[in-house]
């Protein structure tokens, strides 16, 4: 780097600490300020900072690095997370349930569903307890990939790059809030644009690729070699013959099934942390529809700017010799591949989404701290300023907690894989039971929990070691949590009454889920059932349109960069088809969706 790319990352990081501390006098108004914004922001900006938070530095390296180890295939390997797939069922009718509870937080959501009582307390405190440990193992793995690409620019340790990062991060986020938050992340998102437009450009124009190249594996002892018909191929083969790391994925029709299998159950269960976050502060349901759209167009931009880093990065093997380590891609393309000034440019655009990530989680755990353990059980009293003090205090010790775990993390792929695959699953299991079961209760959702995060970490610690490299890891992660979850929540459910009648009336008059609700729903008037039913079947319709819709939107900027034009025809055909599918089932009844006021009052 020369001296302006230093100078143009330092006015980078002094406007975003500037934005946070004008932001500060807002988000110091009061608890729901500091955490949802005063739910008054339209939703283009809360799409924008979902984008921003969901382009995250560790998860660009990651996919970077399997983008380019197996082509377009990379993109099925991260349906596990990196395709954030979960966002096609929020658009189609999880993130207006989400918003209907006028909630700050997923744990106070349990209230909701299982009333104030002793089951929902359960569950309040265990939901709090489950996103902060999940909060503090996404921090330690964005500061593992943070670190390892600002340390080789800045020429320090991995280690103290990350957290020189994090700790600006951190002082702007304490100050501003969730306001603060959204703002920066309008003029993240800005960079990051920016970002994807120029690397895309550069690798459009400048790579061919040739018929047969090599790619380093992480954990190979060799490069292996492709042919460029079998690595552009989009469409998903049985099995891989993949060496080092990447071996797990050889069983590779098993793998994307239960990847699919994991989203689905993900996304029918509803999001949490930052995500959910952005749905709470939805003005309506015609808002949360929206803003999932415009999320998922701008978070399809992040395809051609990952094929833009792996193709860059072959062509740098194919001039300069294979790099032996591809989470380093990015920072290997940006030295050589970009001039002085749009290097500072680049560099301050993947800080920009590093940061926005970091602020998002580190802001969305501290409200379980605030409103589900100190509010709710420790000092129900307390006013706002202290509250919102409690929230500042929170945000540096997860941030301190994240950091310490850091240390010990070497590879990223390791902890993606365990934290979307292993801890996300045993938690998903009980969030996606309370949506749709009436007989399902708090003490059933608390203990399933513990139990899906206990063989969560028994998995990844006492497991594990015994199938280092197989390509049963990525299974074994799934099924142990997901079904010591499972079998907590059944077991727990039928040895402890069910959920007051009157609690889950109003549940399911307020947010009108489908599933299997018995009696619950021949309590609500015909008429009302006749709409909520007509409403249920547009749901579900929808849901088998968007996932398909944004799979094939984000593989389009895939094959744009490889430039597989018979591909990039199909795909875009299909793509218009299911457009068109989802205007007519989707699009054309958001304004027709019932809003929800304070006082849960439907109309």
């Amino acid at each position: 780097m020369q001296l302006i790319d230093y100078v143009i990352v330092l006015l980078y990081l002094a406007g975003t600490l500037i934005i946070g501390i004008i932001a500060e006098k807002k988000a110091s108004q009061g608890l729901e300020s500091y955490f949802l914004g005063n739910r008054n922001l339209p939703w283009w900006m809360l799409g924008v900072s979902g984008m921003a938070a969901n382009t995250d530095l560790a998860g660009t390296m990651v996919i970077s690095a399997l983008i380019y180890a197996v082509g377009p295939k990379g993109l099925f390997i991260e349906i596990r997370g990196g395709v954030v797939l979960i966002m096609a069922f929020l658009m189609a009718f999880m993130g207006k349930w989400n918003r209907r509870a006028q909630v700050m937080t997923m744990a106070e959501w349990m209230q909701f569903r299982f009333g104030p009582g002793k089951q929902g307390n359960f569950a309040r405190i265990i939901s709090a307890v489950a996103t902060l440990l999940f909060s503090i193992g996404a921090m330690s793995y964005f500061s593992v990939a943070g670190g390892k690409f600002l340390g080789q620019f800045l020429g320090m340790d991995d280690r103290l790059a990350s957290v020189i990062l994090i700790l600006l991060t951190l002082i702007y986020t304490v100050a501003s809030g969730f306001y603060g938050g959204v703002i920066t992340d309008l003029f993240q998102g800005f960079l990051i644009f920016v970002a994807v437009i120029y690397v895309s450009a550069v690798a459009f124009f400048t790579v061919n690729l040739p018929d047969s190249f090599t790619v380093a594996i992480p954990g190979a002892a060799e490069p292996k070699t492709w042919n460029l018909s079998d690595w552009s191929s989009i469409f998903p083969s049985l099995t891989l013959d993949l060496p080092g790391d990447y071996a797990i994925f050889n069983l590779f029709g098993g793998v994307i099934f239960f990847y699919l299998v994991k989203t689905i159950i993900e996304g029918c269960s509803g999001s949490g942390g930052y995500m959910l976050q952005r749905y709470l502060a939805a003005k309506s349901d015609r808002d949360a529809g929206l803003l999932s759209l415009f999320w998922i167009i701008l978070l399809s931009f992040r395809w051609p700017l990952v094929t833009a880093f792996a193709v860059l990065g072959i062509h740098y093997g194919l001039t300069e010799g294979t790099i032996t380590d591809p989470e380093r891609i990015l920072a290997t393309v940006i030295t050589q591949y970009i001039p002085v000034g749009m290097k500072g440019l680049l560099i301050a655009s993947f800080l920009a989404a590093a940061m926005s990530t970091f602020n998002a989680v580190i802001n969305a755990s501290a409200a379980y701290w605030v409103k589900d353990i100190y509010q709710a059980f420790l000092k129900p009293n307390a006013g706002e300023r202290e509250l919102v003090f409690q929230g500042r205090l929170a945000s540096v010790f997860v941030v301190a907690i994240g950091l310490v775990l850091s240390f010990n993390i070497e590879n990223v792929n390791d902890i993606w894989g365990w934290l979307t695959t292993g801890l996300g699953v045993g938690l998903a299991v009980p969030l996606l039971l309370r949506w749709y079961w009436w007989r399902f209760n708090g003490y059933g959702f608390a203990v399933g929990t513990l139990a899906g995060m206990v063989a969560a970490i028994a998995s990844q610690a006492i497991i594990l070691p015994f199938f280092r490299h197989s390509q049963y890891q990525e299974l074994i992660l799934f099924l142990v949590p997901s079904l010591f979850a499972l079998a907590g929540c059944i077991i727990a459910t039928l040895l402890t009454p069910p959920t007051d009648s009157l609690v889950m009336e109003n549940f399911y008059n307020v947010t009108r889920p489908f599933g299997f609700w018995g009696e619950v729903r021949h309590s609500v008037k015909p008429n009302l059932q006749a709409k909520i039913k007509a409403e249920n079947q547009r749901d579900i319709i929808a849901a088998f349109l968007t996932v398909p819709w944004q799979l094939v939107l984000f593989m389009m900027g895939i094959v744009l960069i490889i430039k597989q034009w018979e591909s990039l025809k199909i795909l875009a055909l299909v793509f218009l088809l299911l457009s068109i599918g989802l205007y007519f089932t989707w699009y054309r009844h958001l304004s027709k969706e019932i809003t929800v006021t304070k006082d849960r009052d439907l109309g």
